[in-house]
């Protein structure tokens, strides 16, 4: 089963038009029951990330997430999804991120223009089973103030004021900044190659 983890607040049903354009059976779950069923799940995330970790934190499913992804069940986080991932968030920085990766998601620099939102181009690791088979610098939809900064698990880097991870990929763990959802084919093309790991 396919889990989309619906906490309240992230971009649902762009998520689940993308998944039925794949034809593809997912489920909505609300809690760490619902989880402990997924063979795969996605975290879209939209916000801020202080009310997202209190959501997961309210429906107590914390715990449940990590337990999952340390036993090999493909994770692929979207946006806040992704940044929930590392310990903290200039954002919210009083509220502990899931602490799967040390590390701070950070706000782009005072004099950049924020939000991040349009299309831009990503650099991309051919190595990567998140992004094959796209063109070397394929163009994706974002929309952010804040960033994971450039990592050695970084599957595709974007360079907005500062070079940062786009997307990143290690073992079953996959998240991306941008929203797949809203970039046409190469976003259709990414969620696929999640579907197919």
């Amino acid at each position: 089963m396919i889990a989309i983890f619906d906490y309240g607040a992230g971009n649902l049903r762009s998520v689940q038009n993308t998944l039925g354009e794949l034809g593809c059976e997912y489920t909505l779950v609300r809690d760490a029951a619902g989880l402990q069923q997924a063979s795969k799940i996605i975290l879209p995330g939209v916000g801020h990330f202080g009310q997202m970790m209190r959501a997961l934190d309210a429906l107590e499913v914390r715990q449940t997430l990590l337990e999952r992804i340390r036993a090999g069940v493909p994770f692929l986080g979207i946006c806040l999804g992704m940044q929930a991932l590392f310990e903290r968030s200039e954002e919210a920085p009083e509220v502990r991120g899931l602490g799967f990766y040390p590390g701070e998601v950070r706000r782009f620099p005072a004099d950049a223009r924020v939000p991040h939102m349009g299309w831009n181009e990503l650099e991309i690791q051919p190595a990567s089973r998140l992004v094959r088979n796209l063109s070397a610098r394929p163009y994706v939809y974002f929309a952010h103030s804040y960033y994971v900064p450039e990592n050695s698990r970084a599957a595709a880097t974007c360079t907005y004021e500062v070079k940062y991870t786009a997307a990143l990929e290690s073992a079953n763990v996959y998240g991306v900044q941008f929203h797949p959802e809203k970039s046409g084919s190469v976003g259709l093309r990414i969620v696929s190659n999640f579907l197919e790991v």
